[in-house]
């Protein structure tokens, strides 16, 4: 059993990656805002046979993701996984100069990201091993209309998770994983008309979260010396 933290639990591939791993008998530990979300997703958990704690958290707020971690480690000893998930999709044309879904894009996307690997590394390297893994996107490979600052955030966090993995040592496991077009609640943060309507059709057919959460588990479920990069999960009409 693995004590697996999940930021962004709450809904969509978050919430399935919880559902799946505890399922498999891991420990989840779930992160989020809605703590009324993660609270019913705790119970249904529970209601399974499976074990999950439940934190408020933000990920945009630094001291927030360090006590995450803390805490899970001092309540389990300690942090074996930890899915870097939270994440946020307002796309709009640069035109439109929706500055503030910008900055928004960026806290969490990227500084959420920056937060969870500072807050996870001292435990890692005191334990001598750990497993990361970011939830990036096929965003993180390729820029569309309307989704340009959206895409950026998610090459960085590419290109940023692949850092990580280069400055680790053999001991730190460092996956991510790119989902293409994935039900989620990531579309209904979209202001902007045009780009709703252009996102309608593109999401016209779209992977079961759960897909995502297979390939999370597939990664953290390989053994010893065995580490999983890089995985890019698309529906077969998606190009």
């Amino acid at each position: 059993m693995k004590t697996v933290l999940i930021t962004g639990a709450s809904s969509g591939i978050g919430r399935a990656t919880a559902l799946r791993l505890a399922r498999e008998g891991h420990h989840v530990v779930l992160g989020a805002r809605r703590e009324d979300r993660l609270a019913a997703l705790a119970k249904e958990i529970h209601d399974n046979g499976g074990t999950a704690d439940v934190h408020r958290l933000d990920v945009t707020d630094r001291a927030d993701v360090a006590v995450f971690a803390d805490a899970a480690v001092e309540a389990h000893g300690r942090l074996d996984v930890f899915v870097a998930n939270a994440g946020v999709m307002p796309l709009s044309r640069l035109d439109s100069r929706h500055v503030g879904e910008w900055d928004r894009m960026i806290d969490v996307n990227v500084r959420g990201l920056l937060h969870g690997i500072a807050a996870v590394l001292p435990h890692f390297r005191r334990q001598g091993g750990g497993h990361f893994v970011t939830i990036a996107s096929t965003g993180a490979h390729e820029v569309v209309p309307t989704a340009a600052v959206y895409c950026g955030t998610k090459y960085a966090a590419r290109a940023i998770t692949e850092g990580l993995r280069l400055e680790a040592g053999p001991g730190l496991r460092v996956t991510t994983v790119s989902p293409g077009v994935t039900e989620s609640e990531l579309a209904d943060t979209i202001t902007e008309p045009g780009a709703q309507e252009a996102m309608r059709a593109y999401r016209a057919v779209t992977l079961p979260a759960d897909a995502i959460a297979g390939a999370v588990s597939y990664a953290i479920g390989q053994p010893e010396g065995v580490d999983v990069n890089e995985i890019v999960v698309r529906p077969t009409t998606q190009r």
